[in-house]
């Protein structure tokens, strides 16, 4: 599905050069979850970044779908991160002054041939699946954290990726709250849809198929 080959990254100010990952292998297969752990500063959230098309490297190969990625110009990435990717972060990112629905259709609105009111229906189909269909037309700052969350992954998998990217996505909730939103992420993963997430959690780790663990940018047993 997603196949990282000798993937290096470097960051690069005017003093300071900083190797933030360093000849990564990595191979998600199709309906995996895969959890990435390792300290704080490690490269976890590069590589999950990397993976997601979100950066480029600095040296080696990304496949997706068996096919590399030969371009990295805006538009051309742009079109294969939509239609492949749904993103979850620990932060949200939700728009506070939109309701809950209009959040949720945001990544159709850059699909063409999509109608307003089949990015109406897909995005309610989406809020149920998460639990949240009577929350729709309310607003961010009206829903607690967790319900917050839920509503991140309903836009996240609203255009049906096949591939979910979580960086941290209960590292602000309560045991409770994250608990429904890893059980949420288990059941897409059920369903099929590729895992990755990034988590400090040894307990939420476990729950995946696999663990890869990061240290100083490099992947390690």
């Amino acid at each position: 599905m997603i196949q990282l080959e000798k993937v290096s990254k470097t960051y690069q100010t005017d003093k300071v050069e900083t190797l933030a990952l360093k000849d990564i292998d990595l191979h998600v297969k199709e309906a995996e979850f895969v959890c990435i752990m390792g300290p704080s500063g490690c490269g976890k959230s590069t590589l999950l970044n990397l993976i997601g098309l979100l950066d480029r490297p600095g040296a080696g190969a990304i496949r997706v779908g068996g096919a590399p990625v030969k371009s990295y110009r805006d538009k051309d990435v742009a079109t294969l991160r939509n239609r492949t990717f749904g993103f979850i972060f620990q932060n949200f990112h939700l728009i506070s002054d939109l309701r809950v629905i209009d959040n949720v259709e945001l990544p159709l609105l850059y699909r063409a041939n999509i109608t307003a009111a089949e990015r109406k229906r897909l995005a309610r189909e989406a809020l149920e699946k998460v639990g949240l269909g009577a929350r729709m037309e309310h607003y961010p700052n009206q829903l607690s954290g967790g319900q917050q969350q839920r509503v991140a992954i309903a836009r996240a998998i609203v255009g049906r990726p096949q591939v979910l990217l979580a960086d941290e996505p209960t590292g602000n909730l309560d045991s409770k709250m994250g608990a429904e939103v890893m059980d949420i992420l288990l059941k897409l993963n059920a369903e099929g849809t590729t895992v990755v997430m990034v988590t400090h959690d040894e307990t939420e780790a476990r729950r995946a198929n696999r663990i890869v663990r990061v240290f100083d940018g490099q992947l390690v047993a």
